[in-house]
């Protein structure tokens, strides 16, 4: 893995980037980061025990609401395209995925959970893998190319039976999803107590990924009609504890139509400005994000590499204390066996064979051993070398049991260790930087940036 490999590979990355905005380029370069197969960072991670998770390259929003609400005319408006099929009698029966892609092309449940597998687990929820779908279409329109729509089934009361547990559904979805958009009806529907429930329950959880709207606001009549229609959902949502918020809003939107123009005012821009604030958010913190792992990756490969050098410390310092416990375990029985040996040759063999300085040396040494053993009956001297062989094989255990070694690293991976830790630190610190420099100049000026 070398710097000058990656490098290459992210400015081959930057020349195929024609038509791609910064946000979309910022995004898939950080993806790209984390899951390239030789040098992403799940790779790198995965090799010091540590588990990292790929930024998506989109937000995803997910619309609900009552039945009729408006949610797949507003998919159709924002993309500027006929994608979702919309009316009272023919409306979204499943869970429908909406998204950016090469080719217009209509995907089924099992197609769908390939193209998301984050979403696979969905499959745990009995029927609802036959009421997946995902429309791609080839819009550019707005910042679609950085959204994911998930168009969910409208929420009716009564005896209206799913082939689904939706309820649960919806709300598992919400822990993915990044914006959550609430359209409710104004013409009779708004006051589903199924929707309400839902979004009470998402509110403990998400209640700042919720965005409520008045939908098709310009069927509800006059103003002060309007005006009547909010103040019921308004109450009503007021009347839940977790809703009952202050600076609570509710904008009006409906579709707008040349042929029908209308006096209401339409704030359907406010939902393409939270659509648009999410996005933001998200790139920040997929930067933000792809800073922290970088640093969580380094402080692992540098604890990896400092636990290495102090297990071959202590190996080290165990194979001393083995050597030496070996040592006194094979000198006993030797030495024992020189005293035999010497013992039954001759003075004058010992000088041909060690000379007289050497016979007298050896005497010299020997000398205590030979009073000490000339004082014991042969019973004793017998107990006396039967102990000895004793404490040598004790010797022998100690230090074949109680020293063992651990395995290390060897040079080669703590090399790979090491470069893995300057390819974070050179390579993906900078191109981090780099992003990050490329994204607030989308903002401010290069006098203000001072990085």
């Amino acid at each position: 893995m070398s710097g000058k490999i990656k490098s290459r590979n992210a400015a081959n990355a930057d020349t195929i980037t024609g038509g791609v905005s910064c946000d979309e380029r910022i995004l898939r370069d950080c993806h790209q980061l984390y899951t390239d197969p030789e040098s992403g960072l799940i790779a790198v991670a995965e090799s010091v025990g540590v588990k990292l998770l790929p930024p998506r390259k989109k937000i995803t929003v997910m619309l609900m609401g009552n039945h009729s609400a408006g949610k797949s005319s507003f998919i159709n408006w924002y993309v500027e395209e006929h994608i979702q099929r919309t009316g009272v009698a023919i409306e979204t029966q499943g869970f429908s995925f909406v998204t950016s892609g090469r080719k217009r092309e209509s995907l089924t449940g099992n197609a769908t959970l390939h193209l998301y597998p984050h979403f696979k687990p969905l499959q745990k929820f009995r029927g609802v893998s036959e009421y997946l779908s995902t429309e791609i279409c080839t819009s550019r329109q707005k910042r679609f190319s950085l959204v994911t729509f998930v168009d969910s089934p409208g929420l009716v009361d009564g005896d209206m039976k799913y082939p689904f547990d939706v309820d649960e559904v919806i709300l598992w979805l919400g822990d993915l999803c990044d914006l959550i958009l609430v359209f409710f009806d104004p013409m009779g529907q708004a006051l589903c107590k199924r929707t309400l429930n839902i979004v009470e329950s998402l509110n403990e959880k998400h209640g700042d990924r919720l965005r409520f709207y008045l939908s098709k606001a310009d069927e509800a009549g006059g103003e002060s009609d309007r005006q009547r229609v909010m103040m019921q959902i308004v109450q009503e949502l007021c009347k839940r504890p977790g809703l009952n918020k202050c600076g609570f809003d509710m904008p009006t939107i409906y579709i707008p139509n040349p042929n029908k123009p209308s006096r209401c005012v339409n704030q359907i821009e406010e939902v393409c400005r939270a659509i648009e604030k999410t996005i933001n958010q998200t790139v920040q913190n997929t930067l933000n994000s792809l800073e922290k792992d970088c640093e969580l990756i380094s402080e692992a490969i540098t604890d990896t590499l400092a636990n290495d050098r102090w297990i071959t410390s202590e190996n080290r310092r165990a194979r001393c204390k083995s050597c030496f416990l070996t040592l006194l375990g094979f000198s006993v029985p030797l030495a024992l066996m020189a005293l035999l040996v010497l013992g039954t040759l001759s003075k004058e063999l010992l000088e041909v064979t060690l000379g007289p300085q050497g016979t007298e040396a050896l005497s010299l040494y020997l000398a205590p051993v030979v009073r000490l053993f000339d004082t014991l009956t042969g019973e004793q001297q017998l107990y006396l070398c039967g102990g000895l062989i004793m404490l040598s094989f004790l010797f022998l255990l100690v230090s074949r049991f109680c020293f063992k070694t651990h395995q290390t690293m060897s040079g080669k991976q703590r090399r790979q260790l090491q470069e893995k830790f300057e390819y974070i630190q050179e390579v993906v610190k900078n191109k981090k930087k780099k992003l990050y420099e490329e994204y607030l100049r989308q903002s401010v000026s290069d006098q203000d940036m001072d990085m």
